[in-house]
C-alpha cells in the first residue's frame, strides 16, 4: 500500500540515467520514484544513494528529452512483484512490463521482489530427481529439486543453445506440476531473437523476464530478483516445483559493478564491489524447499567466465554459494561435442540425494561410477599417448583411449535430441559392456 508522495523539483544534474536531486528530506535507499517529463511522459526511478539531502536517482528508462526543471515523484515504496497464477506462459522485461503483446494481468496479491529468507531450520532438504534431457547432467551431475547449480561456461560455447535445451526439455520424471522460470540478462538482438523463438515454440509451461543489452542496468539487477519473486509464488503458495534457468550471471555482475561506481562506493576484486559474495546470495539462497510445503525453487544460472578463468570472481564466488557446478569444455565443443560438458571438474554434490530406486534407477549409482572411473583413466592416458605413442602402450590402456573417445562422441554428446534418464543409463551401460567394462 503507497503511502502519500512527496514531490520535488530540486533536479541538480543529470548524467546519463542518472538523476542528482538536492535538498530531499525523506527518502530511502531502494525506493521507488515517478519521473515526470516536460512532454508529459513518466518514467520510473529508483533511489540509488543518499548523502545527506542529495539524492541519487537512477532512471530505468530513456532520459532524453530531460531537464532540470522535471518533478521527481517519491513513492515512499520498494519495488515489488505482481503475483498471480496467470504469469505462466507470459514475457515480461526486467521492469515486469508484458512484452508479448497480451495485456498485464490483474494481481492476486503484491510481493517484495526481496523476496521472504528462508529459515533454516524449516530447510527441507533437496532430494528427487529433475531430468533436463542431456545425459551429461541427468547420468553423471544429476541434478535435484532444491538445488542452485551453476552452469560455467566460456566465450564462445554454446551455453546459449544447452540453456534452450533445458528449457525445453526439463521435466518431473516422477511427474506432477512444473514450471520453468527464465530469466535473460542483458540480450544481444541476436540473442533476444533466439530465447524468443524457443519461448515461443514451448507455448506453455513457462515465465520469462528478458533484460536486452540496451535497457537501463538497474533493469538487469531486477530481472533475477522479480523471475524468483514469481519462482516463490508458484512454487510456495501454488505448489509448483519451479526451475529457475538464469542467463547470464555475469551480466548480472557487470551491471552491479556499474551502479556500484555510480555510488562511488570503493572497489573490490577486479572493480566488482566488496559486497559481490553477499548480493550473489540474496539470488542463489532463494532455492530451496520448505519443510511442510510440496512446492520448490531449483536454480541453474549460467555464468560466463571472463578469460575463462574460473578463479574470477563471478565464478569463484559462484562456486562457495551453490551445490556444485557444470563445466563447458572448450576441447570437446572444437571436437563437435555437444552439449560439451566436462565431466571430470563438473559435480553435482547433492545427486547421491536424488537417485537409486525411487527416483532414477537402482544401478543408477554404480553406472555413474563405472562411467566416470574408465573415462578419467582415458583422460589421463591421453598425456602418455602423447609421449609415447599409441603403438608404445599396452593392449588394455590403448582400449581405455578408445573408450574416452567413444565416450564423448556417443555419451556426451546427442546434439538436440532428448533423452531420458533409462535411455541414459542403457546408453552407458551398452557402451561398457561393448569394452568389456561393466564389471570391472
Amino acid at each position: 500500500m503507497r503511502l502519500a508522495e512527496h514531490i520535488y523539483r530540486t533536479t541538480s544534474s543529470i548524467r546519463g540515467p542518472l538523476l542528482f536531486l538536492e535538498r530531499v528530506f525523506s527518502a530511502r535507499s531502494g525506493e521507488v520514484v515517478r519521473i515526470n517529463f516536460p512532454d508529459g511522459s513518466v518514467t520510473d526511478g529508483e533511489v540509488l544513494k543518499i548523502d545527506g539531502r542529495t539524492v541519487l536517482i537512477q532512471a530505468y528508462g530513456e532520459t532524453r528529452g530531460l531537464d532540470l526543471d522535471a518533478t521527481v515523484a517519491f513513492t515512499d515504496a520498494v519495488k515489488q512483484a505482481p503475483l498471480s497464477a496467470d504469469l505462466i506462459g507470459r514475457v515480461f522485461n526486467g521492469s515486469f512490463l508484458p512484452i508479448d503483446g497480451l495485456p498485464m494481468f490483474i494481481p492476486e496479491r503484491w510481493g517484495p521482489v526481496t523476496g521472504f529468507p528462508i529459515n533454516p531450520v524449516a530447510r527441507a532438504r533437496p532430494e528427487e530427481f529433475i531430468e533436463t534431457g542431456c545425459s551429461a547432467i541427468d547420468g553423471l551431475n544429476t541434478l535435484v529439486k532444491g538445488q542452485k547449480l551453476p552452469i560455467f561456461s566460456c566465450a564462445g560455447l554454446p551455453s546459449r543453445e544447452l540453456a534452450a535445451g533445458i528449457l525445453r526439455n526439463a521435466r518431473l520424471a516422477a511427474g506432477g506440476e512444473f514450471v520453468v522460470v527464465f530469466v535473460a540478462l542483458g540480450l544481444t538482438h541476436h540473442d533476444y531473437s533466439y530465447y524468443m523463438a524457443v519461448l515461443e515454440e514451448m507455448k506453455s509451461g513457462f515465465v520469462a523476464f528478458v533484460n536486452r543489452a540496451h535497457e537501463p542496468v538497474v533493469e538487469r539487477l531486477l530481472a533475477p530478483r522479480f523471475g524468483l519473486a514469481a519462482a516463490e509464488y508458484l512454487a510456495f503458495e501454488m505448489g509448483m516445483d519451479v526451475l529457475v534457468v538464469v542467463t547470464d550471471m555475469t551480466n548480472y555482475c557487470d551491471a552491479l559493478r556499474e551502479v556500484s561506481t555510480a555510488r562511488e562506493e570503493l572497489p573490490g576484486r577486479r572493480g566488482y564491489p566488496g559486497y559481490l559474495y553477499s548480493d550473489l546470495a540474496s539470488i542463489y539462497e532463494r532455492a530451496g524447499r520448505i519443510t511442510g510445503l510440496s512446492g520448490s525453487v531449483t536454480m541453474l544460472p549460467v555464468v560466463t567466465m571472463p578469460e575463462d578463468d574460473i578463479t574470477h570472481p563471478i565464478p569463484d564466488l559462484t562456486g562457495y554459494i551453490t551445490e556444485g557446478q557444470l563445466v563447458l569444455s572448450r576441447e570437446l565443443h572444437q571436437k563437435g561435442v555437444f552439449p560439451p560438458v566436462d565431466v571430470l571438474p563438473s559435480l553435482s554434490r547433492l545427486m547421491q540425494r536424488g537417485i537409486g530406486a525411487g527416483h532414477t534407477r537402482e544401478d543408477h549409482r554404480r553406472v555413474a561410477n563405472l562411467l566416470y572411473k574408465h573415462y578419467a583413466k582415458g583422460r589421463e592416458l591421453r598425456r602418455l599417448e602423447a609421449i609415447v605413442g599409441r603403438e608404445g602402450m599396452l593392449e588394455s590402456d590403448r582400449q581405455l583411449l578408445d573408450f574416452a573417445d567413444t565416450f564423448e562422441r556417443e555419451f556426451v554428446h546427442q546434439g538436440e535430441a532428448r533423452r531420458e534418464i533409462g535411455q541414459t543409463l542403457d546408453t552407458g551401460i551398452a557402451l561398457l559392456q561393448r569394452f568389456d567394462l561393466e564389471t570391472a
